[in-house]
């Protein structure tokens, strides 16, 4: 129940943020006595869907603390600790990256790295995974992690999420405008949008952001296979991160919110295969084995 009041309280302050900027730049009023200002509507459009993006890109690692209740590791307490940060140190070193903060949260066996950076990324791990993988199959995870963040994938991706944001706001407008005007081309003494506007704005977004997700989740499961090629590089053979993935093949890998399963080493199960963020275990194990 936390992690929901705090996933809807964010985004509730995110869109109030950009509600006013947008006022206060005045590319709300895109709706003219002349009908839409395309210009205008596209700004607004781009504040929102980049707006959006950005601010949740920047607030990603204080979100992913808050929402798992990761514990960064400042000061190692123990051997397991110790290895953690040594661990990272060295694969960080080999990507050519800064350190990054490393945590630990209780949950199932799961890992995440997030971060507006390179130079402020923080690589987690659940207990779940540290206490079912061997070591080797730990750093493997790690070394994954690592290489998201050496693709700059949490960039990446909220650069695809506001483009598509972007044209999802922009299309459903659009739409919305035609299909209201339609609605009352013989209503000469009315003025300004009406409930056709509204009603179809709201609908094409659920549809159009419906698609637009399949754009981003086809983007999720591309960078997965490469971080899984970064870690192979990483650990100078594939074979840890193939054990890796076959241990979590056999387990219930998820514990992560809604709004971070992306950033996991693995996702939640989808009804289809097009919006999953993760691609099959075993097609993952496959590239690696150069037989997909």
């Amino acid at each position: 129940m936390k992690r929901v009041l705090l996933f809807l309280a964010t985004n509730l302050a995110v869109m109030i943020v950009l509600s006013i900027t947008a006022s206060l730049l005045g590319v709300n009023r895109f709706l003219t006595a002349n009908g839409l200002n395309l210009g205008t509507l596209l700004a607004f459009a781009a504040l929102m869907g980049f707006g959006g993006a950005f601010i949740s890109l920047l607030m990603s690692k204080t979100i992913a603390k808050w929402s798992t209740g990761a514990q960064v590791i400042t000061h190692p307490s123990t051997s397991t600790e110790l290895w953690l940060m040594q661990t990272v140190e060295k694969l960080a070193q080999r990507a050519g990256l800064p350190m990054p903060e490393v945590a630990i949260y209780e949950g199932e066996p799961n890992a995440f790295a997030t971060g507006a950076t390179k130079k402020s990324s923080l690589v987690a791990v659940s207990t779940g995974l540290l206490q079912s993988m061997s070591r080797d199959e730990v750093e493997a995870v790690l070394a994954h992690e690592v290489a998201h963040v050496a693709n700059g994938d949490m960039v990446t991706l909220t650069l695809i999420q506001g483009v598509v944001n972007t044209f999802v706001i922009f299309l459903a407008r659009i739409v919305g405008y035609f299909v209201d005007s339609m609605l009352r081309r013989n209503d000469e003494e009315s003025s300004g949008p009406g409930i056709g506007y509204i009603v179809t704005v709201i609908v094409c977004e659920i549809v159009f952001g419906i698609l637009a997700s399949i754009i981003v989740a086809a983007f999720s499961r591309h960078r997965e296979f490469r971080a899984d090629a970064g870690a192979s590089r990483l650990m100078g053979t594939p074979s840890p991160m193939v054990a890796a993935l076959r241990r979590l093949g056999g387990m219930q890998a998820d514990g992560l919110p809604q709004n971070m399963q992306a950033m996991g080493i693995s996702g939640g199960k989808s009804w289809l295969a097009l919006f999953s963020s993760h691609p099959p275990i075993e097609a993952r194990i496959a590239a690696l084995q150069g037989t997909r």
